[in-house]
């Protein structure tokens, strides 16, 4: 009965099929005579730091940058599946962009609905971590971002006073304080890991 060691070949047959096995002179410092006579390539000389070329003079005269006339906005309601896309004016406001958000969504039939189709009661805000919410009155050109996200304003959909002065807050910052102060404080157990 065979080995499994049976199959294994001799030390001589172990080079590749067909090929020597032995390593090639170049590998081993030594040029083979068909390279080593002939000459050395000669290559040009060339500078490394050669200076730009002349810009065309299409481009040397000053035109007027264009300006924006539309930009497009990437909005997220809350608990909605998908950003809603606006395209508007770059003078428009954030509340400008709410309002046509809300109308968009309510447009477009996406769910979950919206408890209302008064933009008043929502806020915008960077993301959905942000807890702050824009100013009403501020240009989207001033805000540096394309991407947004609404959530209701809870103060103003419940009838509740805005603080005072009257600005009213986000209630995302709100339910952030609420929930600092309510919830289980985690801060006990550093001292469980530092020791």
């Amino acid at each position: 009965m065979p080995t499994s060691k049976s199959h294994r070949t001799a030390p001589e047959d172990r080079g590749r099929r067909g090929k020597s096995p032995k390593k090639a002179s170049s590998f081993h410092g030594r040029v083979p005579p068909a390279i080593a006579g002939a000459k050395e390539l000669r290559r040009p000389m060339t500078a490394p730091e050669l200076p730009p070329p002349p810009p065309p003079a299409s481009l040397l005269q000053a035109e007027p940058r264009p300006r924006l006339t539309k930009l497009l906005l990437n909005v997220t309601v809350l608990g909605g599946v998908g950003a809603v896309q606006v395209v508007t004016t770059p003078e428009s406001t954030v509340g400008d962009l709410v309002a046509a958000v809300v109308r968009q969504y309510a447009k477009e039939g996406r769910r979950p609905a919206l408890a209302s189709d008064d933009p008043s009661r929502f806020d915008l805000h960077y993301s959905q971590f942000s807890l702050e919410s824009l100013d009403r009155e501020e240009k989207l050109m001033a805000l540096g971002s394309r991407n947004f996200f609404v959530c209701p304003n809870k103060a103003l959909a419940d009838g509740r006073a805005a603080g005072d002065g009257g600005a009213a807050t986000s209630s995302c910052s709100r339910e952030a304080q609420k929930a600092a102060k309510a919830g289980f404080n985690w801060l006990k157990f550093m001292d469980f890991w530092l020791q």
